[in-house]
């Protein structure tokens, strides 16, 4: 474009100055060895013209025919080049593909078209060969060279960290993927397989600081970056908790203002304020974080703040958590079990039934099935709820890859991964409770066996008719249970229920069976039908 330009004014310039002659006619007279020459200024000017022409075009010929021999090389150069970039391009596909036959066929070609130190690409179509085709000690080799390369330096660690990782040798592999750190910061898996090995071996700081430079490089976002932070910070804190109590407080703040739902965070932050007495502080933090989302070790953190509190004191602050967060599990579970430890039985049994009709999960049962072992010893009323905690399904927990931990922990132990726990189910109880036919949180409550109590030592045994829980509806009018004497010679008879016995049951003298299921072998009759579950 610019050259037409350029043409179109030469062209321009040259009419306009063959008109300006022409409105200026003159002779032009010259003398050269006793001749005399004349002429108009209009044909010397266009003589002066032509003989420029001719000599630029005889100049083209000559530089043509002497730079021919050189513009035939550049010719055939350029299409032995384009050649190889295309066996080059066929070879890299190929290999892509699995095809090891015709990526190592194309390898030969590229070779034997194009220099290495030319294409460097040739390296990484016969390492990719090599691999296709088992030999890896050769693909390694050329993964070596490709490192020693500053242009294909990345290229070659990338190439040996793979294969350090596949032979298992995670130390290699660390090291090759801080080397490719050093001189590339940008790398996102050089980046992220180092952060991994800093955060496995506990240098937190490290870690942080790699983690800061991916952010100034963009190679990760700032919500995952605040989020990968706060963790490391976490971790640092937890690391720094029994130390030094401050500076796992100023960690733990830092990451709650990242990530203000990191529960491991909002916990090591209470127990650094308590170790400084400063139980508001520590209060605070985990009502606001309870706000968010209940969490049975936020409700054991904030229920236990003083070691020196009282059972009622407890179970105030269990109390509280309910109101900040009423109609939940957690919540209902946390004051249930915080009534249990105050021997509030009534109180500890409607929290915990209603966890389960709520949520039906192995807390909220086994929960039921301890307030029965404390309250009535009842062995047929605890083995009903441990069947029920055995059949629901099981409680959240720390889960990362598969694998269950009792704490948070900031690393996966299988895989190295950062921030991989999370708090679920585990996934192999994502399906169904371990045995089928579990009942309903109604239907468990409902189906509770009577309770037996033994007799007091020297006073006459009778049958006694037991209440059923209010929001029970028994099928069966009338239930009595058969006991036998001290001497075992009589059998106390079944009795008509009045009202005072619906309120409240008669006491029971005797020894009864173990399983209250199973009739008195010394009864000469039975008194009435048990009902079985």
């Amino acid at each position: 474009m610019i050259r037409l330009f350029i043409f179109l004014l030469v062209v321009l310039a040259l009419g306009w100055g063959f008109s300006w002659l022409a409105d200026r006619p003159g002779l032009i007279s010259i003398t050269w060895q006793d001749h005399l020459i004349e002429t108009s200024i209009m044909v010397a000017a266009t003589m002066v013209v032509a003989l420029v022409a001719v000599v630029m075009i005889l100049w083209w010929i000559v530089g043509v025919v002497w730079t021919s021999p050189y513009s035939v090389r550049r010719y055939f150069r350029a299409r032995k080049r384009d050649r190889g970039y295309q066996a080059l391009s066929t070879g890299l596909i190929a290999a892509g593909a699995g095809n090891a036959l015709l990526a190592r066929k194309m390898s030969v070609r590229t070779r034997g078209l194009l220099s290495a130190d030319q294409e460097p690409l040739i390296h990484l179509l016969e390492a990719q060969a090599s691999l296709i085709e088992g030999k890896h000690d050769d693909a390694r080799r050329k993964f070596e060279q490709m490192a020693e390369d500053p242009e294909t330096r990345e290229l070659g660690l990338r190439g040996l960290y793979m294969e350090a990782r596949r032979l298992g040798a995670n130390e290699a592999a660390r090291q090759y993927a801080e080397k490719a750190v050093e001189h590339a910061p940008y790398l996102p898996w050089a980046a992220q397989a180092t952060l991994e090995s800093r955060s496995q071996s506990g240098r937190w700081d490290d870690a942080i600081r790699l983690l800061d430079q991916q952010r100034m490089a963009n190679v990760i976002d700032k919500a995952e970056a605040d989020r990968l932070k706060a963790v490391l910070l976490t971790a640092k804190a937890g690391d720094r908790l029994e130390g030094d109590p401050k500076g796992a407080r100023d960690d733990a703040m830092a990451a709650l203002k990242l990530a203000k739902d990191l529960v491991p965070a909002a916990v090591i932050a209470a127990k650094a304020w308590l170790r400084e007495d400063n139980i508001r502080k520590a209060a605070s933090i985990l009502e606001s974080i309870w706000k968010l989302g209940p969490h049975p070790e936020i409700a054991g953190a904030y229920v236990r703040a003083r070691s020196g509190d009282s059972t009622v004191d407890r179970l105030k602050r269990a109390e509280k958590l309910e109101a900040l967060r009423p109609n939940n599990v957690e919540s209902l579970l946390a004051v249930a079990q915080a009534a249990l430890d105050t021997q509030e039985f009534r109180k500890a049994r409607a929290k915990a039934e209603a966890a389960a009709r709520m949520e039906s999960r192995e807390a909220a049962y086994l929960l039921l099935a301890d307030i029965e072992e404390a309250e009535t010893g009842d062995q047929g009323r605890v083995r009903h709820w441990m069947a029920q905690a055995l059949r629901a399904p099981r409680d959240p927990a720390w889960v990362a890859d598969g694998f269950v931990s009792e704490k948070w922990l900031p690393v996966s132990p299988v895989t190295g991964r950062l921030d991989a726990f999370e708090w679920k189910a585990p996934f192999g109880q994502l399906e169904g409770p371990v045995e089928e036919g579990s009942l309903a949180a109604e239907e468990a409550i409902t189906n509770l066996p009577p309770v037996t109590r033994p007799a007091r030592t020297g006073e006459p045994s009778t049958a006694i008719v037991v209440p059923v829980p209010p929001s029970a509806k028994p099928p069966v009018p009338d239930l009595a249970v058969a006991a036998k004497t001290p001497d075992g010679a009589n059998v106390a008879p079944k009795t008509e229920k009045s009202p005072e016995s619906e309120q409240e049951p008669v006491p029971f003298y005797g020894r009864p069976p173990d399983d209250p299921g199973v009739k008195d072998p010394h009864a000469a009759q039975p008194a009435t039908r048990l009902r079985l579950f």
